[in-house]
């Protein structure tokens, strides 16, 4: 009997951890668990994209993991996840780390960011130059001022180390902080000082941070001679960021290392699809596609 009883037992938990196994293999395009590894910088357009993708397909869930751009590549290139949305593309060893594994890299532009320039309202000054912000970042004497950065490893403090082409901060006149609703708020409490963050945060800023954001305005930036947006102080805004004369520009990916069909690549043709690319578009960000509009005349 007692030998019987334990075959039973045997069979069951088998069964159970079998039953398991298979519910936790089940995922399609609008299905089951992933987890995103998303660039800090970029989270209210990846927020906003994910509630929208959840409520059209409920049995879908999207796991946000927000972190600055070196630790997000880090985790990804750990096997954290294997759905990472950065502001750049994979560099050739990043892509070799997945190629000699046989796993097949998908990549989607999704959209094209603003990086804004932000002060305190009380501030008279609303402009800068490209060659000012290389001033500020080779430590320089610059009209600017300090340079406020959401932290030292992000996507934004990259982007302009390689604007002004050096490898580290100066120890005066920039300051790194962990988070953009951290620099949204410093710059609020520190009127004169400059804030560096996404567009869209100025945008669409989360609840808690209206009060502070409505008292901020963006600054116009010109560029350098030469290039496109060197004839006048342009802002982030949709229209110039399409012409292509606003010189703070950087291009947002979707990128998917699961090798095969899955809820990763079912949420990156959602973004690249007309539904994500309108959220794209009322975000402030440029689509990547703009979406068609439609007129109806009534006769």
């Amino acid at each position: 009997m007692f030998r019987l009883r334990s075959f039973f037992i045997l069979v069951f938990a088998v069964t159970v951890s079998s039953c398991q196994q298979k519910t936790a293999e089940v995922q399609t395009y609008t299905s089951g668990t992933e987890v995103l590894l998303v660039d800090e910088s970029l989270a209210p357009i990846i927020e906003d994209q994910t509630y929208v993708f959840e409520s059209t397909y409920p049995d879908a869930k999207l796991n946000l993991v927000l972190k600055s751009e070196n630790e997000l590549i880090n985790a990804f290139m750990d096997d954290t996840a294997q759905v990472a949305i950065l502001s750049r593309e994979l560099t050739d060893s990043e892509r070799k780390h997945f190629e000699s594994r046989k796993i097949k890299i998908r990549v989607n532009r999704f959209a094209v960011d603003g990086i804004a320039l932000i002060t305190h309202n009380s501030v008279k000054d609303t402009t800068a130059t490209v060659e000012d912000i290389i001033r500020v970042l080779k430590g320089e004497s610059s009209r600017l001022g300090n340079l406020v950065f959401d932290n030292a490893n992000s996507s934004t403090v990259r982007y302009f180390k390689e604007l002004a082409g050096v490898k580290e901060l100066p120890a005066k006149g920039v300051y790194a902080l962990k988070t953009n609703p951290e620099v949204i708020k410093y710059v609020y409490d520190n009127p004169g000082t400059i804030g560096v963050v996404g567009v869209n945060w100025i945008v669409q800023p989360p609840v808690e941070l209206e009060e502070q954001v409505g008292s901020l305005k963006i600054l116009g930036v010109k560029n350098v001679q030469g290039k496109p947006g060197s004839d006048a102080y342009y802002r982030p805004f949709q229209n110039d960021i399409a012409l292509g004369v606003y010189p703070l520009l950087r291009s947002l990916y979707i990128i998917n290392c699961e090798g095969g069909p899955g809820l990763g690549t079912g949420f990156a043709s959602f973004i690249a699809g007309e539904r994500g690319q309108r959220i794209v578009l009322k975000s402030g960000l440029l689509p990547d596609s703009i979406p068609p509009r439609e007129v109806n005349i009534i006769k």
